[in-house]
């Protein structure tokens, strides 16, 4: 036997080993509890997606773990008038794909915002159709005048990922709509981006391969303009049930997961081999009901009405429900009851809510009262896969409404199929969840609750149809109050009125929980982002 060469064999597998063992250290590996549907930062305003977003793509600004915007791409604002917004941008910046990065690159994302045919919602549009004109004195200063007052344009724009103009053909680009803004190729569709071939961002990850229903993988961006990711590649999979996703954990297929079951805390918290951190969120899980229209699809009365336009019926609604009940028994204490649409704490917030009560018997009289003593029937429509228990808390509700006479049927479905249909409009009766960011109250009311207003960029996600002009005049008049003492007491007022009136319904505010294995720190999120440039190895 030769054994030279078997000691040189011993020393290559030991040093690929020990190789193998060094880039293993740069891999990140994270259990989803919910997949996201896009690559296209434009595509869809969830959760999955912005977080996605915010690894491949940077923001004029960006929120942080506590929501207030920082600089990121632009280094300073500053308000020149109630109408105008003057950017500063760094001019140290470079897109993944070498590409320098400049004003045009803002421009041409504002003008995609508007010519993007694949979105659902108003995701991006709500901020640029308040846009008067955009200009660019320089390659590095971007000016923006509105159409009304935008006291929070900063925290807008912290929702409006920038893309590189060199993914579409164009000549000179300026902010005018009506001639596509200098764009004379193809606008990029949802497809180029989940390919690869449009998501060119200037984030601290590039994107590598997008499966959808497999996994995520991104690469470390080395030309990143910001603190450089302890990690050199990162893989997102989806998983979207708490049993093998601890499972995974434990086993090592993961090194972080997302949203473990209450149930299974104190596993964790008892093996040294792994910890956890739960954060409160600023996710509401509300119900939207259809009140806009007089024929609603899914409801059954003997009079062929839509009870859900009478206040009373939508009062016995909310006094239905146990909300006590859900947090203790479904969430595991990890959520609180909601007695408005924003934790109490945001800006905007109603200090001290009145505790929505739970009485079904109250309800009964209340549906007497407005001409269903034997009450009525409906569809109530849910995700399965969205929302922390979302099935569970769907299955609750619609018991606990069943109990007051209004039978209830649950057809509870995968997000993808839930919310392109809930954009068509198609449901009577829903459940969502929104995490509110920018502006606190605003955030939720300008959002779901205004009358909407395609032109204004409001109402985006009424799908009920709501209406209430003397709402709508308060939250209209407080996004456009600089001042942020009278905005916040006008928020506060309009936030009141919500409650009030019911539109919404809302039933409680998820804790987001983080598990990870020994030697790696996440603080968590309110927005409930998981970002792996955020996730650090223990220095301790």
């Amino acid at each position: 036997m030769n054994h030279n060469k078997t000691q040189a064999c011993a020393v290559i597998a030991l040093t690929a080993a020990l190789g193998a063992t060094s880039v293993s250290a740069q891999e990140l590996i994270i259990g989803l509890s919910s997949e996201p549907t896009a690559v296209d930062p434009h595509y869809h305003d969830l959760t999955p997606n912005n977080q996605l977003g915010m690894h491949i793509y940077s923001m004029l600004a960006t929120p942080d773990a506590n929501l207030i915007a920082q600089p990121e791409l632009a280094t300073s604002w500053e308000a020149e008038d109630d109408n105008t917004w003057v950017f500063k941008l760094r001019d140290d910046v470079t897109f993944s794909d070498g590409t320098p990065f400049d004003a045009s690159d803002v421009v041409f994302t504002f003008c995609r915002v508007m010519n993007n045919e694949s979105a659902i919602g108003s995701t991006g549009s709500s901020v640029v159709s308040n846009f008067e004109s955009v200009e660019t004195p320089d390659p590095y200063t971007v000016r923006i005048k509105t159409k009304e007052v935008e006291p929070i344009m900063p925290e807008m724009l912290a929702g409006v990922p920038i893309l590189s103009d060199s993914i579409v053909e164009h000549d000179e680009i300026n902010f005018d709509l009506e001639n596509d803004c200098g764009v004379t190729g193809t606008w990029p569709s949802i497809d180029d981006f989940n390919v690869g071939d449009a998501a060119i961002g200037t984030g601290p990850f590039k994107l590598e391969k997008f499966s959808k229903g497999a996994e995520i993988t991104l690469s470390r961006n080395e030309s990143y303009f910001g603190p450089k990711p302890d990690w050199e590649a990162v893989t997102f999979v989806p998983v979207p049930s708490d049993g093998p996703r601890l499972a995974g954990l434990l086993s090592g297929d993961y090194d972080v997961i997302e949203s473990p079951a209450a149930r299974d805390l104190s596993q964790i918290k008892s093996n040294d081999a792994f910890d956890y951190v739960s954060t409160p969120s600023n996710r509401v899980i509300f119900l939207q009901l259809d009140i806009g229209r007089a024929d609603s699809p899914f409801i059954t009365t003997e009079d062929g009405s839509n009870p859900f336009q009478d206040l009373r019926v939508r009062q016995a609604m909310s006094m239905a429900i146990d909300r006590e009940a859900i947090v203790a028994r479904i969430m595991d204490g990890l959520a609180s009851p909601a007695n408005q649409f924003i934790p109490d704490e945001m800006f905007g917030a109603i200090p001290q809510p009145a505790t929505l009560e739970y009485n079904p018997e109250k309800a009964k009289e209340l549906l007497a009262e407005a001409g269903y003593p034997d009450g009525f029937k409906v569809t109530f429509h849910a995700t399965n896969d969205r929302y922390i228990n979302d099935s569970q808390i769907a299955q609750a509700v619609a018991q606990f409404l069943t109990r007051v006479g209004i039978e209830t049927e649950l057809d509870a479905m995968t997000r993808s199929m839930f919310f392109s249909r809930r954009s068509g409009r198609e449901f009577s009766f829903s459940m969502g969840g929104w995490g509110s960011s920018e502006g606190g109250a605003a955030s939720f009311l300008r959002q779901y609750a205004v009358t909407t207003d395609d032109a204004r960029g409001v109402g985006g996600s009424n799908y009920g149809g709501w209406s209430d002009p003397e709402f709508d005049a308060v939250v209209l008049e407080a996004i456009s109050t600089v001042d942020e003492a009278k905005r916040s007491e006008l928020l506060q007022e309009a936030e009141q009125m919500a409650v009030d009136k019911l539109g919404f319904i809302p039933l409680h505010f998820e804790s987001t929980v983080w598990a990870f294995r020994e030697g790696l720190n996440y603080d968590g999120r309110a927005d409930q982002f998981t970002l792996a440039y955020q996730i650090k190895r223990d220095t301790e």
